[in-house]
């Protein structure tokens, strides 16, 4: 292992990552006993924020704070390879 100088990174990530790229930050938010995960999207997908929790079950029951907005998990539209070809800012 050895540091990777910063412009030798940028010059591996333009070669290795696919296009278009997916920008966004990720925060954890933890909430009654879990953590929900808030992607805050950039670029083409501007204004698009996605939150998400990860239960043992399907049917685990949890508490839903009140920023949450409505149930996407089943809308391929914001699925990230979707998001990449087809984004929010097109819709």
């Amino acid at each position: 292992e050895y540091k990777i100088p910063v412009t030798e990174a940028e010059e591996m990530l333009q070669q290795l990552c696919q296009k278009p790229l997916i920008e966004k930050n990720r925060t954890t938010i933890p909430y009654k006993g879990f953590h929900w995960e808030v992607d805050e999207f950039f670029g083409e997908n501007k204004g698009l924020i996605i939150a998400e929790i990860e239960l043992a079950t399907e049917n685990q029951p949890f508490d839903k704070p009140d920023w949450i907005g409505r149930e996407v998990s089943d809308d391929p539209r914001y699925f990230n390879a979707c998001l990449a070809q087809t984004p929010f800012s097109r819709w």
